[in-house]
């Protein structure tokens, strides 16, 4: 949807409540250039993570480990 900065004025914020959570980008067409209200994703501190290879075993083998050596009362 593209407004002019005059209707953007007008309903400010049901327009920023529309784009959060509707996630749907609003442009606004000011002296010929078009400025975008966009909804920032939330992906959470582990987004950023890199996939690493740490296991050098089968994970079903960690499955049936006895540990029961390891315990103590």
């Amino acid at each position: 949807m593209t407004l002019t900065p005059s209707k953007l004025r007008q309903n400010i914020y049901k327009i920023l409540d529309d784009v959060a959570e509707k996630g749907i980008p609003v442009e606004i067409n000011r002296k010929g250039k078009i400025i975008k209200i966009v909804a920032e994703e939330n992906h959470g501190k582990t987004k950023n993570l890199k996939r690493r290879k740490v296991m050098n075993c089968d994970p079903e083998d960690l499955v049936h480990l006895d540990w029961s050596a390891e315990w103590r009362k």
